[in-house]
């Protein structure tokens, strides 16, 4: 009787697209917006410290409204649709034959806690479970410990300084030091973020270490 009410309960709240508003495919993103992704080159982005960073698309059109929907608006479902485009955009690369340890970029406490979730864990355990775990997430390796202001607003050089000293690694770091770390951020507009996280791995003895973003800025281009 329960398993009657939910299907007809599914049939007549069906899910609607985010995107494009239709209810055809009972999901936050429907198949056609899905396919209107438009990936960048199947190649390195950018090199940060050393360290090459991917991007699977451009900050703009639908890829922006996911981001900010997942991030700001507390659209917890668009985090697998945002997971699966950077799994479709990986899998393409010669890279993704390697197993990663997924880092992905960490809040500061308070913010967290007001936004209730870091959206990119949640990005990064959706495209875990797409590698069939191939990739692992670990949220606690390192640690924000400056609550920097929002960076939209700022310059390149206010960027630097707002995020200067912003990492820390968590005690018991040591035993992920012979593991491949994959950091894993939204968006890439001057690269200062990963920078930061880098110089912080860096500096307590991680030597594999790649970037990948969901996407990049146009000016980033």
């Amino acid at each position: 009787m329960i398993e009657f009410l939910l299907k007809i309960a599914g049939l007549l709240y069906k899910k609607r697209c985010y995107f494009c508003g239709k209810s055809d495919d009972n999901s936050v993103m429907c198949k056609n917006c899905y396919e209107k992704t438009e990936f960048l080159p199947y190649k390195k982005f950018k090199t940060v410290n050393n360290v090459d960073v991917y991007c699977a698309a451009v900050y703009k059109n639908d890829i922006k409204k996911l981001i900010r929907g997942l991030k700001y608006h507390n659209q917890r479902e668009l985090a697998y649709f945002q997971a699966k485009i950077m799994y479709d955009y990986w899998k393409n690369l010669r890279i993704s034959e390697k197993e990663f340890l997924l880092v992905p970029v960490p809040l500061f406490p308070k913010r967290e806690k007001h936004r209730k979730y870091n959206h990119m864990v949640l990005v990064a355990k959706e495209f875990e479970k797409l590698t069939q775990d191939k990739c692992r997430t670990e949220e606690h390796l390192i640690k924000r410990i400056k609550n920097t202001k929002p960076q939209y607003k700022l310059t390149r050089k206010e960027r630097e300084e707002n995020l200067k000293n912003a990492f820390e690694t968590v005690a018991g770091f040591e035993v992920y030091k012979n593991k491949s770390i994959l950091i894993i951020d939204d968006i890439f507009t001057t690269g200062v973020t990963l920078k930061e996280m880098i110089k912080t791995l860096q500096n307590n003895g991680f030597g594999n270490i790649c970037c990948f973003t969901t996407s990049c800025s146009e000016h980033a281009l």
